[in-house]
């Protein structure tokens, strides 16, 4: 799997669950069918959230992208649908060519060494990703909605 193709697949994921949660949504305020399909967009939708951030990041340092596109990559999870036209647009600007970076050079810093431990080992990478992913998603959940303010 290149940088392109996880960085494609984990941006037309956070679309899909964007739906689940807007679906879910327009059952609980349009409908008045329950909180359920809140319940179950809103849970998918926040851990594929957190695992786009995380593929970002890791193809953000493969590709040296600058902290602005970085930033603005991860501002487009935010912005419902955004995350395959930033995809496009990264794409399209060449920041997403090349294969996984795997060896240091004279720009390599600690950042890179980390990826290259991830590019060495994709399969222990991802479950590490993952199991992060479940922690702060776990956290999160246990933290609970955030209470708006009475006044």
């Amino acid at each position: 799997m290149t940088p392109r193709s996880l960085f494609r697949a984990a941006a037309v994921a956070e679309l899909v669950t964007w739906t689940l949660l807007i679906a879910g949504m327009v059952l609980k305020y349009g409908l008045h069918a329950g909180d359920l399909g809140v319940r179950i967009g809103g849970g998918v939708h926040g851990f594929v959230f957190l695992a786009y951030l995380v593929v970002t990041t890791v193809v953000a340092v493969n590709q040296r992208w600058s902290v602005g596109a970085l930033v603005l990559g991860w501002a487009s999870a935010v912005v419902p649908y955004a995350t395959v036209p930033f995809e496009v647009a990264v794409a399209r600007r060449g920041m997403l060519e090349g294969p996984w970076r795997r060896e240091a050079d004279e720009r390599s810093g600690a950042w890179d060494r980390l990826l290259f431990v991830v590019v060495r080992r994709p399969g222990l990478a991802v479950a590490v990703g993952v199991v992060a992913v479940a922690l702060v998603f776990t956290a999160l959940l246990v933290v609970g909605p955030p209470v708006p303010s009475r006044s």
